[in-house]
């Protein structure tokens, strides 16, 4: 999610992110939990000050659109084994990368959706699916 809003909102990974997505050209999975986490930062973003309501309308409009244009392709998840794949994970391995729980949720679902890639500004997040085998890139 993380990368995901620097892809729509000016903030300090913008420019990163813009950079991947010209590069790679592909498109990206986009599941219910992006839908909550990547909505839900640009309102909070207001609500913190770092952008204004017009740009958050602004970057719900452009998500939305990519959404249309499939530049994100709406996947769905089976959520039970994804629970239970981030709670192996959590056990696995919190220890040791202090993932929070939805960033190990988002690791467990790339996963189980047979993703090769995976991106991230999240350093734990990104250390965690290093450790489970997948390609990070941001």
């Amino acid at each position: 999610s993380s990368f995901l809003v620097s892809c729509y909102v000016a903030d300090a990974n913008a420019a990163q992110a813009k950079v991947y997505l010209a590069r790679t050209g592909a498109p990206l999975i986009f599941t219910s939990l992006h839908e909550l986490e990547v909505r839900n930062a640009f309102e909070l973003g207001v609500f913190r000050g770092h952008f204004t309501a017009a740009e958050a309308r602004a970057a719900a409009k452009n998500l939305s659109d990519d959404l249309r244009a499939t530049r994100l392709v709406e996947t769905s998840v089976n959520w039970s084994a994804a629970f239970r794949l981030a709670a192996r994970y959590s056990k696995q391995h919190s220890a040791t990368t202090g993932t929070r729980s939805l960033d190990i949720l988002h690791v467990a679902v790339a996963k189980l959706l047979l993703a090769t890639t995976f991106v991230s500004f999240d350093v734990r997040q990104r250390a965690l699916a290093t450790a489970v085998g997948l390609v990070v890139e941001s």
